[in-house]
């Protein structure tokens, strides 16, 4: 009989439509792998697809996909991968469910400003119930991080500041 893995990390970025969460997560992903190719990464919009879509956009089908991707997240982490989670996450909830069930667990609230989100992603805040415009979402109440994606700092100092704060460096 083999010993259990260790756990890996969830790292769950979260923040709202367009502020960034999608393009920190794929370059933390791709820095996690050089050193740790046990690493996976789990995008909320691609997530969708891979229910096929069997969830619509009331609030409570975004609860019931919130809580597949922590799932998921947490079962793939017990397996010892490295899991990078870019989920919108509207509530806290689900949020605390990971602190309290998640061995090795970082919280990245990304933030952007409103005007900046609408430059990124004008389809979807031309649209209706966008989480932070029409949808009330739960702001992190306690997020380990809290980063803000405005164009001031890099993706790759953001990437490099998570990676610190998680104790993961190059090996």
């Amino acid at each position: 009989m083999t010993a259990a893995a260790e756990p890996g990390y969830v790292f769950w970025i979260t923040g709202l439509p367009a502020a960034g969460k999608t393009s920190i997560g794929r370059l933390l992903f791709a820095s996690l792998r050089v050193s740790y190719p046990n690493s996976v990464f789990l995008d909320g919009d691609v997530l969708r697809g891979v229910f096929e879509h069997d969830l619509g956009y009331t609030i409570e089908d975004r609860r019931r996909c919130a809580r597949r991707y922590a799932r998921l997240g947490a079962m793939l982490a017990a397996q010892g991968l490295h899991v990078v989670v870019a989920t919108v996450s509207m509530f806290e909830d689900v949020r605390r469910w990971n602190r309290q069930n998640l061995a090795r667990y970082l919280e990245v609230y990304v933030r952007a400003p409103l005007e900046l989100r609408r430059g990124r992603d004008p389809e979807t805040y031309a649209g209706r119930d966008v989480p932070g415009v029409d949808l009330e979402m739960e702001v992190p109440s306690d997020p380990h991080l809290v980063v803000d994606n405005d164009g001031s700092t890099s993706l790759a100092a953001i990437v490099a500041t998570i990676c610190r704060r998680a104790g993961m460096t190059r090996r």
